[in-house]
């Protein structure tokens, strides 16, 4: 067949070679024709197997570009032979740049295996999921060659590499984080929302992984934060870590939901990856904290000071604002589950809160969008109750009731628009708003 004709080329048969049995300790050569000088395609002597004072730089980066398909720099070498009940070697690459395999939903690792410098196959399950992204092999000395690839996956000796080789994968990771941190910020940039899986399904790792999590948040200005920072600068009276989830770094930022702990120097987790919503889970700690969503419950802010005293807009609410709080209660109905006033916001007019129990804002959207929410819970709208929209609302009279009535609808909409939604329903909304405008423009000519 035609499509056989490709074995015949040297250049396949050079990559097979190399690939199936480049590594087993015998030279092998290749001559184009009889007669022809031979050209050695392999000297027999797997990189792996030497000493790495013997490897140079430049040994590991060729090796890790013919192993991994890559054209980039390997970011992190990790060489290493263990001994003892196991007898094993690794030889694993961090890629400098994300393969495009990265968010494949098989989430399936790329780390061959061989025994004894014999290949066995090219997808051992050897690191976890969250781990896939590394690339390389392992070289067992112990595991059997008589057995089929199957049967080697199921073998306790396999399992025992699989726990060593992890555990050395996040060491090394520690040790950068502390030895090398610009190097670490630069693989964590590139692989963190990876990483974060093994927050979420790895319970005998998790504070290990969170241990070297980092993140952006409201005071790092750019950088990556640890958590340790983070704890680090709890302020007076602060139980809980807190964050913000979401899809965009940008609107996280501008989220009304952070006026009230921004008032207050408190540092919130900027949280834009999918997988964000999944680890914060409840009974997840760093440090004794518990992580709390910025947009669910509470804020629980009244015994934190402000940065700057004297500032502070008063714990008392006017009685016309109380009487239009139970207004907009009534006028939104089942829209909303309560309308209460908020002490996380001291900019915005208002937002929207998640209840205390079930799952936060972003985690209700992820979930409504893959169909796996059956019914959502309906959200709290928070006013500011010293806004001088709410409060020019809160004095007018009965007979104004229809406007306020669209503004009441209005400010709803407001905030699902901040919380990255849409209005709930176009037409009302552009009729509410035309008759707003409407009654601008009669009272400016009148």
């Amino acid at each position: 067949m035609d499509d056989a004709k490709t074995y015949a080329e040297r250049l396949t048969i050079e990559r097979l070679v190399k690939a199936q049995s480049g590594h087993v300790p015998v030279p092998i050569s290749i001559a184009e024709k009889p007669g022809a000088a031979p050209a050695e395609v392999s000297d027999g002597a797997a990189l792996w197997a030497k000493p790495k004072s013997e490897i140079k730089a430049e040994d590991y980066t060729d090796f890790y570009r013919s192993a991994a398909g890559q054209f980039d720099e390997p970011a992190l070498t990790i060489h290493y032979r263990a001994e003892g009940r196991q007898d094993y070697t690794t030889l694993f690459f961090v890629p400098g740049s994300r393969p495009f395999d990265l968010f494949d939903p098989d989430r399936k690792g790329r780390i061959k295996l061989y025994v004894k410098r014999v290949f066995i196959t090219d997808d051992a399950e050897i690191l976890p999921r969250y781990l896939r992204f590394v690339r390389g092999l392992v070289d067992s000395a112990d595991l059997p060659l008589n057995v089929s690839r199957e049967k080697i996956q199921e073998s306790p000796l396999l399992a025992a590499i699989r726990k060593g080789a992890t555990n050395r994968v996040l060491a090394e990771f520690e040790r950068l984080a502390d030895k090398e941190p610009q190097t670490f910020a630069k693989i964590w940039e590139t692989f963190g929302a990876v990483l974060k899986e093994g927050i979420y399904e790895d319970f005998e790792r998790r504070d290990a992984l969170l241990a070297l999590a980092r993140f952006k948040t409201t005071a790092s200005a750019g950088a990556w934060r640890s958590l340790k920072d983070y704890v680090g600068a709890l302020k007076p009276n602060q139980a809980a870590i807190y964050y913000l989830a979401g899809d965009d770094i940008a609107r996280l930022e501008a989220s009304p939901h952070l006026e009230g702990f921004r008032a207050r120097g408190i540092e919130v987790l900027l949280l834009p990856d999918p997988v964000d919503s999944f680890w914060v889970m409840p009974g997840v700690t760093f440090d004794g904290k518990p992580f709390k969503s910025v947009t669910q419950g509470a804020a629980d802010l009244a015994q934190i000071p402000l940065v700057e005293p004297g500032k502070e807009q008063g714990a008392d609410i006017a009685e016309p604002v109380k009487k239009f709080l139970v207004f907009m209660q009534s006028t939104l109905g089942d829209s909303v589950a309560q309308v209460h006033a908020s002490e996380r916001l001291t900019d915005s007019a208002v937002c929207l809160v998640a209840p205390e129990s079930g799952p936060d804002r972003a985690l209700e959207r992820i979930l409504a969008g893959a169909g796996r929410l059956t019914s959502a819970s309906k959200p709290i709208l928070e006013v500011n109750p010293h806004h001088a929209i709410v409060v020019a609302l809160a004095a007018l009279g009965e007979d104004e009731r229809a406007f306020k009535e669209d503004a009441t609808h209005l400010l709803l909409d407001e905030a699902r628009v901040l919380d990255g939604e849409r209005p709930a329903d176009a037409r009302l909304f552009s009729d509410r708003l035309a008759r707003l405008l409407e009654r601008g423009l009669r009272k400016d000519s009148g």
